[in-house]
């Protein structure tokens, strides 16, 4: 990066002068940032976070293994969303699953890609359920976004699940069910959700008795943080 080095030329400057300058000053000293909002933070580096490993292979939509960034899509405040925007369903996402390598299986990715056209939203966390569990989804964390999870075209969000802790009774499957939300909070539990087979790279997850989701989310790396540094792991 080059250093730009400026030559300031020294005046001489009146009493009327140096009032106004003070004055415009004052005015334009109110500690904003030109209405900019934080910037994001970096990637999460601690030590001894488990690495993400590629399982699974990218498929036709393009599909992004764990451990790339994702690129978020055009993201309206958490307050509700896009009204002229779709919620994402069954007929807009690809869905792939992958895990961590040095994690024992204890979580779960779930990355959803939109192939259509057109952007849609995925609201709130997705209806999980694990096997043949045919009972109410599994909660959600407190892992809310500060943004609602619109995707574009070939854009994608993702979804982390705390499988089992150490020391739980477990269960082995090898697929899971997926349902999606509108707007409003708890929607279509009863919509008859999308059956979807592990990824052969997973190949199955042993299954504790309280599994958790993250919230929808387009930044990979905000889920990678929840999963392994928020203490719920």
């Amino acid at each position: 990066m080059h250093t730009v080095r400026k030559s300031w030329k020294t005046y001489t400057l009146g009493v009327a002068a140096i009032a106004a300058l003070l004055s415009s000053t004052a005015c334009d000293s109110g500690g904003t940032d030109n209405g900019k909002g934080p910037t994001a933070s970096g990637t999460p580096s601690a030590a001894g976070s488990p690495t993400p490993s590629p399982f699974g292979t990218p498929n036709a939509a393009g599909t992004t293994q764990p451990g790339g960034g994702g690129t978020a899509g055009p993201s309206q405040s958490a307050g509700g969303g896009n009204p002229t925007i779709a919620a994402c369903n069954d007929n807009d996402l690809s869905i792939d699953t992958s895990g961590w390598r040095q994690d024992s299986g204890q979580h779960l990715l779930i990355t959803a890609t939109n192939f259509t056209d057109t952007a849609c939203t995925l609201y709130h966390y997705p209806y999980v359920r694990f096997g043949t569990d045919i009972g109410a989804p599994f909660g959600a964390t407190e892992s809310k976004p500060r943004a609602i999870a619109t995707i574009g075209p070939k854009e994608k969000a993702y979804a982390g699940v705390f499988v089992f802790k150490a020391g739980q009774q477990t269960y082995t499957v090898t697929s899971f069910s997926l349902g999606y939300q509108d707007r409003a909070l708890n929607s279509n539990k009863d919509v008859a959700p999308l059956d979807i087979r592990l990824s052969e790279e997973v190949g199955s997850l042993t299954v504790g008795p309280t599994p958790r989701v993250t919230y929808w989310n387009t930044d990979l790396r905000a889920v990678e943080d929840f999963l392994f540094r928020s203490g719920n792991s």
